[in-house]
């Protein structure tokens, strides 16, 4: 069999070693993946692509590393903005171990009127898909939040940890680091568990269930958010009820898509459109929900095995610009440029997606393990005719090769 054209065989290289390094053999490591061990092989000789994030999540989790580790991408040393955010994940991840509720804070902290201004820069930041700046503020904030949660604003303290903890958990989950992200909404839980608040309890089970999922544990993920779904329907009058709980659904919908349940994701899909009907767009704790943006979760749900034509249907009828946000309109280019590079034909449009979804959230794009793959196809499909100098160009600034 020859190997499929627009496959890394690199990729399976570097699953083939990492797999000896641990002295297992393919039918362990391919049970600890829940994929035959037939198809590990096919991918580890270069024969079958990992080529959809679900598969390379899988893989990468049961060898116990992350995606772009065995995708292969290197931060470019031009490219000082990502690497100063991945240089930034070490002190992030000790402040979130230092900040254990359990233990007394000590020392003092800035007034919380400032780090309540200090939490809206980080929720900017991450917003803006700027990493570098977001791991740069948050560990000392996390520090003085933790800190201020022994003085008499301790309640609001709580809050503003909760919010803190959630973006430093979003962050190093777009970076790639899932085990960290899940520490960071593990605070994140603890301080929204600390306050009382039901809605901060739901919303802080939408940030455990996402950083679930990134580590691969799908069941885990559906779990805590249909569980979180359940205790939050009894709260819906409070400010933020209905908002939290579509974000809830729409994290389930996920969840049940990587579970291969697409009946019970779209069922999920569904209800969550219902609540953005009645919602509108909203930005209650920076989770935009609304009808724009279960449009975008539902083409991040297809993108990978589902319907690429249904994908690009959806792009054509959405307005990203309708949220404000970067780190949710970078999804909106980089899934319509993955739906039409599957489709084929469509290469100039896909480059174009591409190349807007970087403008957007360069941070993003280059440490993005799913769009590795569709640059490598594009890349070997166009020979100079479909984005010839700026695909590329964003190609050398993601280091990717064409096969």
């Amino acid at each position: 069999m020859a190997p499929r054209r627009g496959t890394d065989p690199g990729v399976g290289e570097r699953i083939r070693a990492r797999r000896l390094g641990r002295g297992w053999s393919v039918r362990f490591a391919a049970s600890r993946a829940g994929v035959s061990h037939a198809t590990w092989s096919r991918i580890e000789r270069g024969l079958q692509g990992a080529d959809n994030r679900f598969m390379l999540a899988d893989i990468a989790g049961a060898l116990e590393c992350a995606p772009v580790d065995l995708v292969g991408v290197g931060v470019p040393a031009s490219d000082r903005a990502t690497a100063a955010a991945r240089a930034g994940v070490l002190g992030l991840r000790r402040a979130l171990v230092d900040i254990d509720l359990s233990e007394a804070p000590a020392g003092s902290a800035p007034p919380l009127a400032e780090l309540k201004r200090t939490v809206a820069l980080v929720e900017a930041l991450h917003q803006a898909c700027d990493y570098a700046g977001a791991t740069r503020v948050l560990p000392g904030l996390l520090r003085d939040l933790h800190t201020e949660t022994a003085g008499p604003d301790h309640v609001e303290a709580l809050r503003l940890l909760c919010d803190a903890a959630s973006n430093a958990s979003s962050v190093l989950r777009s970076l790639g680091f899932p085990a960290d992200a899940w520490l960071g909404a593990e605070r994140c839980r603890d301080a929204a568990e600390a306050s009382g608040d039901p809605v901060l309890r739901g919303h802080s089970a939408y940030i455990l269930a996402r950083a679930s999922i990134a580590c691969g544990s799908y069941q885990r993920g559906q779990t805590i958010a249909e569980r979180a779904v359940d205790q939050l329907g009894q709260h819906l009058g409070r400010p933020g009820g209905p908002e939290t709980l579509g974000s809830l659904h729409l994290v389930a919908a996920l969840a049940s898509r990587c579970r291969d349940r697409i009946d019970d994701s779209r069922e999920s899909l569904t209800e969550a459109a219902v609540l953005a009907r009645r919602t509108g767009e909203t930005n209650t704790m920076g989770m935009f929900f609304g009808p724009t943006n279960v449009d975008i979760w539902r083409m991040s749900i297809e993108v990978d095995d589902g319907d690429p034509g249904l994908v690009v249907e959806i792009a054509q009828r959405t307005d990203a610009a309708r949220i404000p946000a970067g780190v949710r309109q970078v999804f909106y280019y980089a899934d319509t440029a993955r739906a039409l590079t599957r489709i084929g034909g469509r290469d100039r449009e896909a480059v174009r997606y591409l190349l807007t979804a970087e403008r957007i959230a360069p941070q993003h794009v280059r440490t993005a393990a799913e769009l590795v793959e569709p640059i490598r196809v594009l890349l070997d499909r166009s020979r100079r005719q479909a984005g010839g100098s700026e695909l590329r160009g964003l190609s050398e600034r993601m280091q990717v090769g064409g096969s």
